[in-house]
């Protein structure tokens, strides 16, 4: 249900528009997990059962994510999802023909191996030099990342995070933030190479973005929001809204869950 108390988000299109003949030739959906699915670390009861719908309907949905493997592990064996792909693009999670999970990841093993000492000079970097940055409790199970907290179970101000991101970059990684999280990795990989690497293996065929769909809600969804003409974030977006430099397509009534079984709900009723 929409918050009734919310204000609407400048220059935000409802996905309420959404025009069915837009849904009716998608392939399938791409989304983010944390704040988009779930709640506190936990899938909403709405999200699950709108997971079964698509998945009952033969809708792939591929889960994209900047939360470790470890941590993704008993959600790819127990959601009705194709794949998680974890890590921002480092590791994917799926199962096999008899329900085991596979693991596939992004680079070679010499070069993880290669990258994780750097990786781990960046985090002590950062927990020298930056006031009341800690590691994210989920880090014993990042295998190709590192994360510092900054909403999950800490709380650091817009400009802590920004000195978070700049030790990180001055080490020559990536670093994007997430609803909870500032994470850090080496290499070319993305939410975006993420998409297609999952799509090709999955569906066997190249990945087109017009025939997908991504939902988000965080600025570290905007190259999915640039890149996937029909994106939309979940209404809990509206705390990044004044930072993101691309919006998506559509927000929903919904924030979180909610907002990610209206997509959903839309989907199929297009199809």
């Amino acid at each position: 249900m929409p918050d009734p108390t919310a204000t609407p988000l400048p220059g935000a299109t409802p996905w309420s528009q959404v025009l069915p003949e837009r849904l009716a030739r998608l392939t399938g959906l791409l989304t983010d997990i944390d704040d988009t699915l779930t709640r506190d670390g936990a899938i909403e009861p709405e999200a699950l059962g709108a997971l079964r719908s698509l998945s009952a309907a033969g809708v792939p949905v591929v889960a994209i994510t900047g939360r470790p493997a470890g941590w993704s592990e008993p959600f790819a064996l127990a959601w009705p999802v194709a794949a998680i792909v974890a890590e921002n693009g480092g590791v994917m999670l799926r199962r096999d023909a008899e329900g085991r999970l596979r693991h596939d990841y992004a680079q070679a093993p010499d070069e993880r191996q290669r990258n994780i000492a750097r990786l781990q000079d960046c985090a002590a970097a950062v927990l020298r030099e930056v006031p009341g940055a800690t590691l994210a409790r989920d880090s014993a199970g990042r295998l190709t990342d590192i994360a510092i907290d900054h909403s999950e179970f800490e709380h650091l101000p817009p400009a802590v995070i920004d000195q978070v991101v700049a030790v990180m970059r001055a080490h020559g990684l990536n670093a994007t933030v997430s609803s909870i999280h500032v994470n850090g990795w080496i290499g070319e990989h993305s939410k975006w190479t993420a998409a297609a690497w999952a799509v090709e293996e999955l569906v066997g065929r190249s990945f087109k973005p017009q025939d997908w769909l991504y939902v988000g809600d965080s600025t570290n969804d905007q190259l999915m929001f640039e890149r996937v003409p029909l994106s939309v974030g979940v209404a809990n977006i509206a705390r990044f809204w004044a930072e993101l430099r691309v919006k998506p397509a559509y927000v929903t009534a919904g924030e979180r869950g909610r907002g990610f079984a209206e997509v959903a709900a839309a989907l199929l009723a297009a199809r």
